[in-house]
């Protein structure tokens, strides 16, 4: 299945497992750098998303490889396609 998630259009973001209490869900915390303005001095944005865990592998502190996808709930739209790295 995360063959078919690789080939999928869409944005895909790397993020951190913040939460898995949910079953088949996970929340994902993104950082993007983002310049600022009027500053001139790169800022770290932080948004979290919430996946589709289908078979609830991911635990806290993972690093994990997201992509978009139809809305599964009222606030789910992403997927889970691979564990980059298990936390410890």
């Amino acid at each position: 299945m995360s063959q078919a998630m690789e080939n999928r259009k869409g944005r895909m973001l790397i993020g951190t497992v913040v939460s898995d209490k949910n079953d088949k869900t996970i929340v994902v915390r993104v950082e993007t750098l983002v310049k600022h303005p009027l500053l001139k001095k790169f800022v770290r944005r932080r948004k979290k998303f919430t996946a589709h865990d289908p078979m609830n592998e991911c635990g806290i502190g993972d690093k994990v490889k997201i992509v978009e996808f139809r809305p599964m709930s009222r606030n789910k739209r992403w997927h889970l396609v691979t564990i980059l790295e298990k936390a410890v």
